[in-house]
């Protein structure tokens, strides 16, 4: 599991929660469902306007990816490519059918097999380069569909406010039911703002970090892939890879290819 993920979504309502009652606050005056209502039923809708039913269907598998994906590791993916370029200058590139059954990426694996099967070096980049584009979109679409929500929280959160504070100016002949009535309207706009600021907004900017992280690493496959299939000397393709990397992973990256 993406532990991060999880443990920012409790500390941000917990450090919350905690701030209110230690200023004197009930917690139970903080839990109202008509609020919740309003304000998440009204997220939820505004958001499924916005979308078609085939990309709204995805939000579970979205959910799913911020919780569980586990992206490969950028060293031991160098390592693995350069193993291979070893491989295959020293025994052809039809060695490598034998090593698909081990690549566990699909994309990696779809790009060897074109190799294997003769494709040409451009062909191979065109269809690699699409089918990266075409992910890269249905990443965008996930990531939208979550700052969507992150705009439209806050909104449901002032109209639930507007519709408490309705209801108060209706019943002004009991002054005694005007304080708690009103704090229940604003419990609207804090459910609006806090799930905006504290799960949509931050679920969109974290499937926007998966999805740059995980095109880098396929462009570094991609690049591994076109210099198996040239020929180029194992220690230029370690080379080109590094340079996708950040300085410090490049360095350890260095490191490691010295030390063989």
């Amino acid at each position: 599991m993406e532990i991060t993920t999880v443990a920012g979504i409790l500390i941000g309502v917990l450090s919350l929660v905690l701030a209110f009652v230690l200023d004197g606050g009930n917690i139970l005056a903080l839990l109202k469902p008509t609020a919740a209502m309003i304000v998440f039923g009204g997220t939820i809708g505004a958001t499924i306007i916005s979308f078609s039913l085939n990309e709204v269907m995805i939000v579970p598998k979205l959910f799913k990816i911020i919780l569980f994906q586990k992206l490969p590791d950028e060293i031991a993916l160098i390592e693995q490519l350069v193993s291979l370029a070893d491989k295959v200058r020293r025994e052809g590139l039809l060695y490598l059918e034998n090593e698909l059954p081990n690549v566990d990426d699909s994309f990696m694996r779809k790009g060897i097999q074109l190799v294997v099967d003769g494709t040409d070096p451009e062909l191979v980049r065109q269809i690699m380069e699409t089918e990266m584009y075409a992910v890269q979109e249905r990443h965008h679409v996930g990531a939208s569909i979550f700052e969507a929500a992150g705009g439209f929280a806050p909104t449901m959160g002032i109209i639930g406010t507007v519709m408490g504070l309705v209801h108060v100016l209706s019943n002004l002949e009991s002054p005694e039911e005007l304080g708690p009535s009103i704090a229940l309207a604003f419990i609207a706009t804090l459910y609006g703002v806090g799930s905006a600021n504290i799960l949509w907004i931050p679920i969109s900017g974290k499937l926007k970090n998966l999805s740059k992280k995980e095109a880098m690493l396929r462009e570094m496959m991609l690049e591994g892939i076109m210099s198996i299939q040239a020929g180029y000397n194992p220690v230029l393709i370690r080379e080109r890879l590094t340079a996708f990397l950040k300085p410090k992973g490049g360095a350890a990256a260095q490191e490691v290819g010295e030390e063989e």
